[in-house]
Parts: C-alpha cells; structure tokens; sequence
C-alpha cells in the first residue's frame, strides 16, 4: 500500500516542471563493472571493488562511484516494481548500497530506455517512475540509461521521462545518457542529463574497429577522433562522455597512459572498467596520477582541443583556471618524434573559454605530468624524444 500510495504522488507531479540536480560539477569518477565483467557481477564483486577503491588509495585520487552495469535485474512483481537478482544479490540492493556508502563512497545501478536492457533484462519503458521510486529508496547515487529495445522511441523525450521521474523521486543522481550519440545528445542532453556518450562502446586497443554485426566497438583514438567538434557542448555539470577507461584491460603500458591522459584532457569522466582487486602497480599508478586527474578535474571544466595536427603527431591544449595550460603531445604512430616546439611561434587563443597565452609576453613553467617534475620553461624550445602509441602530458604555470 505504501507502494502504491508513493507512486501515485510521483504521478501526480508528472505535470510538474522538472529538472536535473545540480550535480557532477566536475567529470565523474568511479567504476563501472562493465567491461570487465560483463554480465557476471554480484554482490561479492561489488563489496570486494568498493573496499579495494579505498585500500588502493582510488578513493583519495578522486575516486567515488560504484557502478554497477547490466544484469542485476531479478524480476518485477505483480505491481510492476523491479527487484534483484535474489541469486546474484541475496542480501538485497539497500544492503549493498548501504555497504557501498560505509566505505564513504556512492553506488550507481543501470537500466534502459527500452522494454529491455542489452542484457534481455527488464527495463524500464512504462516504469520509469516506479523505477526511480527504488532506486532511491535503495540509495542509488548514479544512473546508467542505455538504449537498447527502443524500437520507435524519441530520444530526448524518454530521457526527459527518466530525468522527471528522477527529480520526482527525490534523490539527487546522475544521470549518464548512454544512447551511443546516435541522436546527437550533446545538442539537447545539457538540461536532461549530466553526461552523455558520443559513440558506441569502447574496445579495449589502440587503433581499431571491431563489427558485432550492426553495430561496432572502437578503439582509444577512433573515439578520440569524434570528440573534435563537440567540446563547445561540455562543461560544469554537462559532459561529453567517450566511454569508460580501458587502463589496465591489454593495452601496453604507454597506450593506457596515453588513454588515460587523453580523456583527462577532454574532460571525460574517469570511469574505470578494470578488475580494481587485482592489477598490477603500474596499472594503479596511471590511475591514480594525482597530476593528469588535476587536469580532467579543473573547474573551469574546459574540454580539449587539437592545437596541431601534424598526420601521426599531435598536440592537444586544454585552458585551465588560474591562466595555466595543460598541452599533450600525441604520438599516434610507429615512429618516435623528435619533438621541437619554439613556444613563441605558437601563441594560443580559445574562443570558448576566452583564455590566452603569449609565450612571448609571459614565461611559463613547465611541469610533467608523468615525470612528476618540473622540466624547464618556456623561454626556451621544448625538444623531446616521444615514442610510439604514447603521450607528453604537460602543465604550464605563469612565472610570477
């Protein structure tokens, strides 16, 4: 009955004017139990990846969500409400969430716009409200909204229904759109949504392109290619969302650095997708680099852009508060580049954020940010060696 009772209030404001809350004023950080596990989670993965976040020392680098993907569902009952997997989580979904959060951390659950998730789960077309009544009652922090079985469905019109029925619900969430940019989300998500994805999944390589049929998987800079236009749409609470990471999923060790590096830059959110219980140092190290995170996590909330392109070479720059700069040099190719930048031939302006830098007028400190150390300055050319699939991630500070 007090089901019922609940439910009929939250139908009651339907009508009313709603909004998303006020939230992710900087990209999220967390985990997702995607791609990694797939479809086998429990409730013992979950306990075991939220204390292994705080022992690692994930929780301290910025670390908070626990993000549970497909394939918890049970069954819905003759009301129409979801419930767990009783098998997968016996102890219930608030006992988990509760565990979560007695770790100081947040706990985030998935569905889908459709009749049923990608996993042939139920989803939440038509329960929509009954479906954010329990997430909040379980304590959910975070929502992943997939898209598959949507048949004819407007996209911003069903993810304005999950946003309402969330706002009606009364817990603060985030909402992540993941409708793989079929639909342009960064054109009308920013009012709906705090992130949406820009394509399909991520594959865990390079360069490449792997075909399921209608749909594909793509690599760290296939996807890195199909952020160039978008950043004018990202911001404080609003954010272009290239996947989860693949740091520590078969790449080498340079690639995931230069992954990671990159979606620092693009002010991506930090969603890791590794086994968190078992990785090796340099796995955690790449994760955990407190100099790149300070990149992905400035307030000014500015995404990247390609500065230069010069074929298998490039260079990104992302204005940051303060009147800093951070630039990542990308080497895409199978050679290594001798890299021989004069900073005086290359003054920045970006039109987004209003900010400028004169390398002439203004030296600057040059920090790296893998190093961990500063290299020099600006006053004179920049000329390492960068080697193949890898990254220079710099941050530039004015010399009072």
């Amino acid at each position: 009955m007090k089901k019922l009772l609940f439910l009929a209030f939250v139908i009651a404001v339907q009508s009313a004017y709603c909004q998303k809350f006020d939230l992710a004023k900087t990209p999220p950080m967390g985990w997702n139990s995607w791609n990694t596990f797939d479809c086998n989670i429990d409730e013992n993965l979950i306990r075991q990846t939220a204390d292994a976040m705080v022992a690692n020392g994930m929780k301290d680098a910025g670390y908070v969500y626990i993000n549970l993907d497909d394939c918890w569902h049970g069954e819905r009952d003759s009301l129409g409400f979801i419930h767990e997997d009783p098998v997968r989580f016996p102890s219930g979904m608030k006992a988990l969430a509760d565990y979560v959060h007695s770790k100081g951390l947040k706990i985030g659950i998935y569905s889908d716009a459709g009749t049923q998730t990608c996993g042939g789960r139920p989803g939440s077309r038509g329960h929509e409200y009954q479906d954010a009544v329990t997430y909040a009652n379980w304590g959910i922090d975070y929502l992943k909204y997939d898209w598959c079985s949507t048949g004819e469905l407007n996209a911003k019109e069903a993810y304005i229904t999950m946003r309402d029925a969330i706002h009606a619900a009364g817990r603060p969430m985030v909402f992540s759109i993941c409708e793989w940019g079929s639909n342009k989300p960064w054109t009308w998500a920013k009012e709906v949504g705090h992130l949406w994805r820009t394509t399909g999944d991520i594959h865990n390589c390079w360069d490449c392109e792997m075909g399921f049929g209608t749909w594909s998987k793509l690599g760290v800079l296939s996807i890195l290619d199909k952020q160039n236009d978008l950043r004018k749409y990202a911001g404080p609470g609003h954010w272009n969302d290239p996947d989860m990471l693949e740091v520590g999923n078969g790449m080498s060790y340079t690639e995931d650095r230069a992954h990671f590096s990159l979606w620092c830059m693009l002010a991506a959110p930090l969603i890791s997708g590794n086994d968190l219980r078992n990785m090796p140092k340099e796995t955690l190290d790449i994760l955990t680099n407190k100099d790149a995170i300070a990149i992905n996590q400035d307030e000014l909330g500015v995404q990247c852009y390609k500065m230069l392109d010069m074929g298998n070479y490039e260079i990104y720059a992302k204005p940051l508060s303060n009147n800093e700069l951070a630039l990542c040099f990308l080497n895409r190719g199978e050679t290594p580049w001798n890299i021989d930048f004069n900073w005086k031939n290359y003054p920045i302006y970006d039109g987004i954020s209003g900010k400028g830098y004169d390398f002439v007028k203004t030296k600057f400190k040059i920090h790296d940010c893998w190093q961990k150390k500063d290299t020099g300055t600006t006053a004179e050319p920049f000329k390492p060696v960068l080697q193949p699939h890898d990254v220079i991630l710099i941050r530039l500070t004015p010399v009072k």
